[in-house]
């Protein structure tokens, strides 16, 4: 058997690529890796790696040349949204290469996503119900997955070690431009500033989530999302949450039932300075419906969705919580729980009165599948989340074809 060439190239700041590289080289394959900043140079080092120092038009041909010259066989990479990895992606048929991609779970905390081709708007998963309905019911149910702790400490421990490696980027890679649109000294500043609000909002926020859970009031659950998150960005029709907040305000006063209530939830690393509060505040005492909107910095996400009539999101992992609860959910953007039976289908205007349960057989079997094809139970960061997973996605990794690849040639 031809000997299996991984090339990496961005991964997350955290330890997690190298240790996965140092697996699949126990399994017999061979990991080369890209540089393209300090930060990936400070989690990799010059071990078996290049660096890409030219602007971001000389890719393809650079990539192209080390491809050809290490004999690649497989692309890996965490994201697949980056300049540098939709480069990347543009080569890899022409060449030859399975691209493998890496993301956050789609279901949280215990798992983290690994799909062959792309993830999320680009992923393989079929849009269609029957698909999930038939092939679900061949698949045995899953064991729980292991638990394990994830201490935020430890994941903004890793950024900051990245973004502080990336001080030198001006002398060791001149044209990197980061693919966030953030400045990270500006982002912890945010934070810290975060922080100090959260712990004067934290009791006023469950007093009055409290206060509407008790009275029994009906009420739609909005959680934003990041302005910098790709599913924002680049898969969905809005430019920031400010324009979600907008519209879904409006659609809200002209067509939710008059004594229905709606919760807009922030997210929690939202670090901007300017909160969205006031603004969403005064759009609607403008809109005269600023008794029947609250707006939450903290709170409990599943007790609060568990209570919802239904959810409103673009594409978070909210989402598949609110259909695991049997909530109504209308996706505004790309989504891989976005087809009939799962998600409302129709207009946003219509959503407040006309949304429906997931039907729940289907959210089961395509609860099933998902783990099945996409998920690995272990984490991003931390010594035992990372530990935890790595086996399992290094021998996917090894696959011919992937556990997805395989169900859907089945069903031809």
């Amino acid at each position: 058997m031809t000997q299996r060439r991984f090339l990496f190239l961005q991964g997350v700041s955290s330890p997690m690529f190298r240790r996965l590289a140092q697996a699949l080289r126990e399994r017999g394959a061979a990991v080369h890796k890209v540089n393209f900043n300090m930060g990936d140079w400070a989690y990799w080092g010059d071990d078996e790696a290049s660096h890409f120092r030219a602007p971001l038009p000389a890719l393809p041909a650079w990539l192209t040349a080390l491809v050809n010259r290490l004999h690649s066989t497989d692309l890996m990479l965490f994201g697949d949204c980056r300049p540098v990895h939709q480069a990347a992606l543009a080569l890899a048929p022409a060449l030859g290469l399975r691209v493998h991609v890496m993301e956050e779970g789609y279901f949280r905390p215990y798992w983290f996503t690994l799909e062959r081709d792309g993830v999320n708007a680009r992923s393989q998963l079929p849009r269609d119900p029957r698909w999930y309905l038939e092939t679900g019911r061949a698949l045995p149910e899953l064991p729980p997955p292991v638990h394990f702790t994830q201490r935020f400490r430890v994941r903004a421990l890793h950024d900051v070690a990245y973004h502080a490696a990336g001080v030198l980027n001006p002398l060791g890679f001149p044209h990197y431009r980061t693919h966030a649109g953030r400045i990270a000294p500006l982002e912890y500043a945010g934070f810290l500033r975060r922080a100090l609000r959260l712990r004067l909002s934290a009791a006023r926020d469950e007093a009055l989530s409290r206060q509407w859970l008790e009275q029994g009031r009906p009420f739609y659950l909005l959680p934003l999302q990041l302005d910098h998150d790709s599913q924002i960005r680049q898969h969905s029709r809005f430019a920031g949450m400010a324009e979600v907040v907008e519209e879904v305000l409006v659609s809200f006063a002209r067509h939710a039932p008059g004594d229905a209530g709606l919760m807009i939830k922030n997210h929690p690393l939202d670090y901007r300075w300017r909160s969205l509060e006031a603004q969403t505040k005064a759009r609607c005492a403008a809109l005269g419906i600023g008794h029947r909107v609250c707006y939450l910095e903290t709170g409990d996400l599943q007790t609060l969705v568990a209570s919802a009539e239904g959810v409103v999101t673009i594409n978070s992992t909210v989402g598949t919580l609110a259909l695991a609860a049997g909530r109504p959910v209308i996706a505004l953007g790309e989504a891989i729980y976005r087809m009939d039976g799962l998600s409302f289908e129709g207009q946003l205007d219509a959503f407040w009165r006309d949304g429906t349960p997931p039907d729940p057989v289907l959210y089961a079997r395509f609860e099933r599948v998902v783990m099945h094809t996409t998920q690995i139970n272990g984490g991003l960061f931390g010594r035992r989340a990372i530990a935890l997973g790595l086996g399992q996605a290094a021998d996917r990794l090894l696959s011919p074809r992937s556990v997805l690849e395989g169900l859907l040639e089945a069903g031809r």
